[in-house]
């Protein structure tokens, strides 16, 4: 088993952390958790997440996998690479772009000798009608083309059919996107799972059966996420602005963490 000398976690917001608890002004995240766990079993282990919210797919490979490198040095280097998403949810998204952008950044990284690990995502969540389904299509393609991808590169998947728990939305944070802190935990302890480190079989434990919220309940719930979170996501997109931009990664450069 691989002793991990340093973890460098990269992608959007997903893995900066958004929307778990904030500690010294930055969100925790599924990364800083499985750090330490990681930091136990070496004194020296180091740990970086260039991971900014908002970026796309070529954001990701052309500005983070570059930082990383510099400070990747073997196989005791693990590297999380976890972009895509919000290409997939872009109106002109194009899959055969994303798709030959996408196995570019995995074949940079194995070039570099890291260990890998990259992320397939829930591509069915609760919800109906034709946007649902376009959705579903997009990231169900999506999912097929990072298996082959890991596969090619021997790069080791995170797979989210074995967290079906993700789609729950009691483990989705307010805006219906981002996991909040149970959700974080949990897919922190599926990756230290597949790593073959310690966690806790809990994270597998599934929550009793949801009581289910009257039509009147669910529509008022349904307009208030569309005033506070969709209205103002299709402004930016208006403006041709990201909730990214100036933002700096919170942990540019791998520090201790012991």
């Amino acid at each position: 088993m691989t002793v991990f000398t340093r973890f460098i976690a990269l992608g959007d917001s997903m893995t900066e952390g958004m929307c778990d608890e904030i500690i010294d002004g930055n969100y925790r995240g599924w990364a800083d958790r499985v750090a330490d766990t990681l930091s136990k079993s070496n004194p020296n282990f180091s740990y970086a997440n260039l991971a900014i919210r908002g970026k796309l797919l070529h954001q990701v490979i052309d500005d983070q996998i570059p930082a990383a490198a510099k400070f990747i040095t073997g196989p005791e280097t693990l590297v999380s690479f976890h972009a895509g998403a919000n290409d997939v949810l872009r109106p002109n998204y194009q899959a055969d772009v994303a798709f030959a952008k996408y196995e570019k950044g995995i074949s940079d990284l194995a070039k570099t000798g890291a260990t890998v690990i990259v992320f397939t995502v829930i591509d069915r969540v609760e919800g109906k009608g034709k946007t649902a389904q376009l959705w579903h299509e997009r990231f169900s393609a999506f999912n097929v083309n990072v298996r082959e991808v890991a596969n090619k590169y021997g790069a080791t998947i995170i797979e989210a059919d074995g967290a079906k728990w993700m789609a729950d939305l009691r483990f989705l944070a307010k805006d219906r996107l981002h996991l909040n802190s149970d959700g974080h935990w949990r897919l922190s302890q599926a990756v230290l799972e597949k790593l073959g480190k310690d966690f806790d079989p809990a994270w597998k434990i599934p929550l009793a059966p949801a009581v289910e919220k009257s039509k009147l309940r669910k529509q008022s719930e349904n307009l208030l996420w569309i005033i506070a979170f969709v209205i103002p996501w299709i402004w930016r997109r208006v403006r041709g602005r990201s909730s990214g931009d100036g933002r700096r990664a919170k942990y540019e450069r791998p520090i201790n963490w012991n």
